[in-house]
């Protein structure tokens, strides 16, 4: 991995390195996700599978590295909770995951309280895999059954056992999106507990 002469690289710490790389002003996020890819793949095997990059947006200006700093440091975290299965993700594709990791925690209480009421949320594997094709899938039921290889049956009588355990019809636009939303607002809680 070569450097252009505005490049520098310096350590924080010992598990966090910080980057910095010059563009040419053509270059963008591509080049930004293919240098990721570079210093990911010059790491040993065992240490790509437990190692995460993150960036910021790109600046104009180096007072400004200093935000872009800030918002990789964001996106480490945020993919922490949100993105586990990414080693690499960028600042510009956290999406609500950053609006819910801003959130104070009494506010994320108060709003799954809202939502499910003293329900107890604790769904296993199958119930879980279910829903994450169903999402997948943009709630299609004919097409999350056929890739779970389950009868379209089978997943309608899932998502209504679903729907009595925690109050919402994921097959509904809005009650999917609650759901979503207070599933990543849960994991956010159990992050900073």
């Amino acid at each position: 991995l070569g450097t252009k002469t505005g490049d520098f690289i310096t350590a924080v710490d010992e598990k966090s390195i910080i980057v910095v790389k010059e563009l040419a002003s053509e270059e963008g996020y591509q080049e930004m996700e293919k240098t990721a890819k570079q210093i990911l793949n010059v790491l040993p095997a065992e240490k790509q599978e437990v190692s995460h990059i993150a960036y910021g947006t790109i600046v104009e200006e180096i007072k400004e590295v200093s935000r872009s700093y800030k918002e990789a440091r964001m996106a480490m975290d945020v993919g922490r909770i949100f993105f586990e299965e990414k080693n690499i993700i960028a600042y510009s594709s956290l999406g609500i995951g950053r609006l819910i990791y801003q959130l104070p925690m009494s506010l994320c209480e108060m709003f799954i309280k809202e939502i499910f009421g003293e329900r107890n949320i604790d769904l296993d594997d199958e119930t879980m895999v279910t829903i994450q094709k169903f999402f997948e899938n943009s709630l299609n039921i004919s097409e999350t059954a056929r890739q779970l290889y389950i009868h379209r049956n089978t997943l309608v009588y899932r998502l209504e056992r679903l729907e009595k355990m925690i109050g919402l019809d994921i097959r509904k636009f809005e009650d999917a999106m609650t759901f979503k939303i207070a599933m990543m607002v849960i994991a956010h809680m159990d992050y900073q507990n």
